[in-house]
């Protein structure tokens, strides 16, 4: 690779290769967490060891790097000598690798409440080659090497954030679970704009609308700590990669003490967000929801046992403030679906003013369904005095047409495409500097509850925005019919030519004769 310091644009893909070709015959799913153990285990000694370094230069002034107090204050796990990174990497050729990894991962859970159950401790495992496990930790030790411009933090957050993807691409339709393609949390992160709140995501996978989230804020001159965020996960491996991958990045947010069915134990149930992100399973149909028919939650109408998509959106709503928005991933058949139950609800939610924008998306975004999904966008009040008054409005917005192939089966959305999206959706809204809003023929849509009452209340962006208007054609005809015929006759020229070159090379080897 061609820095240490990873400075190098490719310097993930690069990384991921290597590690890649270490995993031998280990299954992706278990690799996985080999591989983000020791991204984990590497930044919190690299934290560490930074503010170590602080603490020694200042002891002038009674400050103590043995004191695990003084760790904490700076919201810094404290790790054991037994467990630093230098440790692991002056024996990483040794036999008894595993076992220090092991004891590292229970030493430093002991002392650290908040990582308790959550660090993977199989590196001493029989099936886990210790040749190899020594060549990744050599791998892993030049994360962040050398590197003065950029936090090695961040560097390893960004490799964190990229081999979640790439092991969600591995372990195809089980990677849904833990990950959401980084284009759509963009998106949605993008057009919700979520500044300053609470923040909740109760489907929150590995956290990745959390990172993003923070990421927005960041970069639009906020501070980690401008949000409060909220989350729950049900799957237990899923819960632990997201308290890691919250924790590399500094971010400290509220995922319970344990994992937990959103359904049947919120963890959360007072919780009343400034903003909702997620992407739940989609057409679950193991909800368990025939125990849950009376349940508060369902004030637009009883979600069926055979699909929870529409008990996500109600339980969305539950826990959204007075003026909170939310925004979420759900399979396209809920915006047409017909069947009694669900045309129920989407027409009681829709009558209630609370559809704020509908996108149609590409398909081939995710690596683990080809399941056409779309954004849905909610909010409680269209007229809260910070946006235009849009009561009585939708937006709708055909994005199928975006996106670029990334690979034979994988598409992603540009920068340009998100940033298109959501420029229209602040633009409609009415958002400080976002411009006028005009409607887009064949992209977006502005259209009325009346309208949407006319196509029995199916939400699909495609039924109201249109045919694209194609630019106008005012050549003459006879202009063009003299350009045809002139192309026309280059192209029978070459073709003379060509026929005659080739007849001439089949009599010079004698064909013919």
């Amino acid at each position: 690779m061609a820095n240490s310091n990873g400075a190098n644009i490719g310097f993930e893909k690069e990384l991921w290769q290597a590690a890649d070709a270490l995993r031998s015959n280990m299954d992706a799913a278990e690799y996985k967490h080999i591989v983000l153990g020791l991204i984990f285990l590497k930044y919190i000694s690299d934290a560490f060891e930074e503010q170590y370094q602080k603490l020694d230069a200042d002891r002038a002034n009674g400050a103590d790097p043995e004191d695990p107090d003084e760790y904490l204050a700076k919201n810094v796990f404290w790790v054991p000598k037994e467990a630093r990174w230098s440790v692991f990497k002056a024996n990483a050729k040794q036999p008894t690798i595993g076992k220090l990894i092991d004891d590292a991962m229970i030493a430093i859970e002991k002392v650290n409440p908040a990582l308790k159950g959550v660090l993977p401790k199989e590196y001493a495992h029989p099936r886990l080659d210790k040749q190899r496990l020594g060549q990744l930790i050599d791998l892993v030790s030049n994360i962040g090497l050398g590197d003065k411009e950029n936090k090695t933090k961040d560097m390893l957050g960004r490799v964190y954030e990229y081999f979640l993807s790439q092991f969600a691409s591995a372990e195809g339709k089980r990677g849904g679970q833990f990950y959401t393609p980084q284009c759509i949390v963009r998106l949605l992160v993008e057009m919700l704009a979520p500044y300053k709140g609470r923040i909740f995501d109760p489907a929150c996978g590995s956290g990745g609308m959390f990172v993003q989230s923070e990421k927005f804020v960041e970069a639009h001159g906020g501070k980690i700590g401008d949000i409060s965020i909220y989350g729950q996960e049900s799957n237990h491996t899923t819960w632990r990669l997201a308290k890691m991958n919250l924790a590399i990045r500094g971010i400290d947010g509220n995922l319970g003490k344990e994992n937990a069915d959103s359904f049947h134990n919120d963890l959360h149930p007072d919780l009343k967000a400034d903003f909702v992100l997620a992407n739940p399973p989609f057409n679950d149909s193991d909800w368990r929801g025939d125990l849950l028919k009376d349940d508060k939650r369902w004030k637009f109408g009883i979600p069926p046992p055979s699909n929870a998509n529409f008990a996500w959106v109600q339980h969305f709503i539950h826990h959204l403030a007075p003026s909170g928005m939310a925004g979420f991933v759900l399979a396209n058949g809920s915006m047409s679906t017909t069947t009694t139950a669900e045309l129920e609800i989407r027409k009681n939610i829709i009558e209630a003013d609370l559809v704020d924008c509908m996108v149609a998306l590409p398909g081939q975004l995710f690596y683990t369904t080809q399941i056409p999904v779309c954004l849905w966008f909610l909010t409680r009040n269209k007229n809260n005095g910070k946006f235009r008054d849009r009561r009585g409005q939708t937006l709708f917005i055909d994005a199928r047409k975006l996106g670029t192939l990334v690979d034979r089966v994988h598409r992603e959305l540009s920068d340009d495409d998100i940033k298109q999206i959501a420029d229209t959706y602040h633009s409609w809204r009415g958002d400080a500097g976002s411009g006028t809003y005009e409607d887009i023929p064949g992209f977006s849509k502005s259209a009325t509850i009346e309208e949407i009452r006319k196509q029995n209340y199916i939400l699909t962006p495609g039924r109201y925005v249109g045919a694209a208007n194609f630019k106008e054609d005012d050549e003459p005809f006879e202009e063009k019919m003299i350009k045809l015929t002139a192309t026309l006759k280059e192209q029978m020229d070459k073709s003379d030519k060509l026929n005659k070159i080739i007849w001439d090379n089949l009599k010079d080897i004698g064909y013919g004769e």
